[in-house]
């Protein structure tokens, strides 16, 4: 029998209760919130049965977060005009409870203003349903988990459910992430507990299942027979603008590999699942972390770009990478020989984030191919969202003159009324239906910081340095050079040009 589709899902009964945790900071106001006001504006999350509850230090009243949000609820495509009556329809639902997060006097509160929602739309006590957000960073995580576990919890005997959704970084190595996942294991089981990784959320990461397993195309080229190599880049036009404090203590490799490109990596090498249960998919995920080998000294480029210790909260001698280019090997069957290039940067040329899975040279070449580049699969994750495959063609003309074109699946053309949604929306509505899927497991979580510690140790102990790069450039040019050496080819004078509409 084949797994139910989404649209099967069925709602389950019972009010909801959404307490996000944080709700003074950054992430509430700019991800959480306006992902929750997108989720009510569709439909997925209704008045009847969800509140929303802010909680954070900071005294308020729930007039005050409401005006506070407001500015961030954008309408989305085609929402404008009635944009207004959305907004009034969901800052009502939002209360908000003061507290700190290491207390009981709050979190008693807080239990004594959700209990109360609870019996008013249900004074014989049904079952209900609590997911507790933590906007908030790792460190205040193991006291506010004591504090839900003590006083937060589900109590209905009619049924239910608790939940607790936990932003990264989940730890800065093995030992402290180990330390964390077991305070907060010994409090909730492990199918209560959904550590997010936005880029699991993303349109094209989640299409990267239904490229590889439903595409039979796929089948036979994907494995090292005719894979050369895959690139996984993630790259930013602009620096740390104002995190410098966190971005100093974490740097590149922990803020964007470890999680975002790794989590990319299982998608693009795992073999395929026994079903699309989430623990089937997670089993293929671990299996391939468990196959990293060690990362060699020679294939790792990490860089600082220049200027980035002028930022006050940045001390003068920081070795902290603000870029890194690393080589990662799969010892396995499918990928034994075929080098993964994780990279990433701030502060350089151009903004993108991308997977580049580049095939093999033609065997018996006669049409003196090695000039115009080798075929490749491309998935655009951000932005210009795309899928397209560069191939060699016969350019349009009397002679016998090849060319490199693509085949190209631009989201932006060929999905015009449809709305992308954002990937906080979709990771959300995930937890609500209690599909952990998209959400890191703990031995999955183990196993990516095992391959990431020993060169994050000797990167903090200044074994390995930061090379400097100039801003808006791509990043030191050892990064290139190394990326060469491991077998990439790039190709020079061909460049991919998102379509426009007018061209349909």
């Amino acid at each position: 029998m084949g797994e139910p589709a989404l649209s099967d899902y069925q709602p389950e009964i019972g009010c909801l209760s959404i307490i996000v945790l944080g709700a003074s900071g950054d992430l509430a106001k700019k991800k959480t919130f306006p992902a929750l006001f997108h989720l009510h504006r569709q439909g997925f999350i209704e008045s009847h049965d969800v509140h929303i509850f802010g909680y954070a230090r900071s005294k308020m009243s729930d007039d005050d977060l409401r005006d506070r949000l407001r500015g961030y609820l954008t309408p989305c495509k085609g929402c404008k005009e009635t944009h207004e009556e959305d907004v009034s329809k969901f800052l009502p639902l939002i209360k908000y409870v003061s507290g700190p997060y290491d207390a009981d006097e709050g979190f008693l509160s807080l239990d004594e203003e959700i209990s109360a929602y609870e019996m008013s739309k249900d004074d014989k006590g049904g079952p209900s349903r609590r997911l507790f957000y933590l906007a908030l960073p790792p460190s205040v995580y193991p006291p506010v988990c004591k504090m839900i576990k003590r006083f937060c919890m589900n109590k209905s005997a009619e049924g239910g459910w608790t939940r607790v959704v936990v932003e990264k970084p989940f730890g800065k190595d093995l030992n402290s992430s180990e330390a964390l996942s077991t305070q907060i294991g010994e409090l909730f089981d492990e199918s209560q507990i959904y550590r997010i990784d936005h880029y699991l959320g993303k349109e094209l990461v989640q299409n990267l299942l239904v490229l590889r397993f439903a595409n039979r195309l796929f089948m036979p080229l994907w494995n090292h027979d005719n894979i050369s190599n895959v690139q996984i880049v993630f790259k930013e036009d602009f620096g740390i603008e104002g995190r410098g404090g966190y971005f100093n203590e974490y740097g590149i490799i922990r803020d964007i590999l470890q999680n975002h490109l790794l989590q990319v990596l299982c998608l693009v090498a795992m073999e395929k699942p026994v079903s699309l249960k989430p623990e089937h998919i997670r089993d293929e995920k671990v299996k391939v972390l468990q196959s990293v080998l060690p990362i060699k000294d020679d294939e790792v480029v990490v860089g600082q770009y220049e200027g980035y210790t002028d930022d006050p909260t940045v001390p003068k001698d920081s070795n902290t990478p603000t870029f890194a280019t690393m080589v990662l090997r799969i010892h396995n069957e499918r990928w034994e020989g075929v080098p993964f290039i994780l990279k990433a940067g701030k502060s350089m040329k151009s903004r993108k984030a991308e997977i580049r899975v580049q095939f093999k040279d033609v065997p018996g070449d006669i049409f003196n191919l090695k000039s115009k580049g080798r075929n490749e699969f491309v998935i655009r994750l951000q932005p210009s969202e795309a899928i397209y495959m560069k191939l060699i063609v016969k350019e349009p003309r009397l002679e016998m003159k090849t060319a490199q074109s693509e085949l190209d699946l631009s989201y932006r053309q060929r999905y015009q009324e449809v709305i992308i949604p954002e990937a906080y929306e979709r990771l959300i509505l995930d937890t609500i239906r209690g599909d952990q899927q998209h959400f890191v497991r703990r031995d999955e979580l183990k196993a990516a910081w095992e391959i990431f510690t020993p060169l994050l140790h000797k990167i903090d102990s200044n074994e390995v340095q930061s090379l400097p790069y100039k801003p808006g450039s791509r990043g030191p040019e050892q990064a290139d050079k190394l990326a060469e050496k491991v077998g990439y080819v790039q190709t020079h004078g061909y460049i991919w040009t998102p379509p426009t509409l007018s061209a349909v």
